[in-house]
């Protein structure tokens, strides 16, 4: 196993095995069904100081999973319960109860809860809600629109009013774009980014939701109206760059044209979870929020869908399978 250097390899993971231990008092071992990978987990490989610890060489990646409770010593979760957690790559994982969140796998399926109906859902609605701030007649952009945040991120727009358009890296993305009635969907791979904003948005952007930094961040800054609003959500772009990209050429024009360019992490929004819950399952249950997964089956393959995750092999949300339920 090794740190990796740009694009991970199969060499850099190492699949283990080790006993499942019994649960403790205040404990539950839970059979892990379904694995998350997520953009974010790339740049946590590294050894630099960031918003959360770097993973440690020989030891899981922590992340999401949802599985079912198998044993348990702790009050309120019984075998058989659907839970979430963060004890990521693992297809058992011994957990204290606090740290793990009982869902209800009977309305929608339970992996729905690493991605539309979770953390991936919670980062759009926060992306748009308080940072983009979208509202009624708003112009807004979304990159990478057909990842599991970006498709969450353009149909949360629709939903609070705005007329959204959206860039994908492939005609089935593109297609699945135009499936959730985007009012402009392109291929960047087939067309200037650039150029495609000026046919689709002559008059200019309110909102950017930045997926993916480099390129479309500088043509997007481009698009803007004076007062626009950036939600910097990530920069998957340059996640396996060995050496610092080159920042957008146009920056000068954050200053003319007062645009706020606002970071953030969804770990420092808790607080919104409540709000998020209270609306996001009806928009599910009538439509106006919908989503795909890119699933592949079994813990050996994880590595190869992270990797295909950051390639952009995936429509919607990517996952790993590892049980035989759910």
């Amino acid at each position: 196993m090794a740190r990796p250097q740009g694009e991970p390899a199969p060499t850099d993971f190492e699949l283990a095995r080790v006993e499942a231990a019994e649960p403790g008092e205040g404990e539950v071992l839970i059979r892990n069904v379904w694995l998350s990978v997520d953009p974010y987990m790339r740049p946590r490989m590294n050894p630099v100081r960031s918003y959360a610890p770097a993973y440690e060489l020989g030891e899981p990646m922590y992340g999401g999973a949802v599985g079912q409770v198998e044993a348990s010593r702790a009050d309120g979760l019984a075998p058989g319960d659907w839970v979430l957690h963060m004890h990521g790559w693992r297809e058992w994982a011994l957990a204290a109860a606090r740290s793990v969140r009982r869902i209800d796998a009977e309305g929608v399926p339970p992996q729905a809860y690493l991605g539309v109906l979770g953390l991936t859902g919670l980062t759009a609605y926060v992306g748009i809600d308080d940072i983009g701030l979208v509202g009624e007649g708003d112009v807004v952009y979304v990159s990478a629109a057909a990842g599991a945040v970006g498709s969450s991120a353009a149909q949360m727009a629709k939903i609070r009013g705005a007329r959204v358009l959206g860039s994908a890296g492939s005609p089935d993305k593109v297609a699945w774009l135009d499936e959730l009635g985007l009012d402009g969907v392109f291929d960047y791979r087939e067309r200037p980014v650039r150029d495609a904003l000026r046919e689709l948005a002559p008059d200019g952007l309110d909102v950017y939701f930045d997926n993916v930094g480099g390129e479309q961040l500088e043509a997007a800054i481009g698009a803007m109206r004076d007062h626009g609003r950036i939600v910097a959500c990530g920069s998957i772009s340059v996640y396996n760059d060995t050496a610092p990209s080159p920042g957008p050429r146009n920056l000068a024009l954050v200053v003319t044209k007062r645009l706020r360019l606002q970071g953030y992490i969804v770990l420092d929004h808790g607080d919104r979870l409540p709000a998020f819950l209270a609306e996001a399952p009806a928009w599910v249950a009538d439509g106006r929020l919908r989503w795909r997964e890119t699933v592949v089956e079994g813990i050996e393959h994880m590595p190869d869908a992270f990797v295909g995750m950051l390639r952009g092999d995936n429509i919607g949300k990517m996952l790993v399978k590892v049980g035989g339920e759910g």
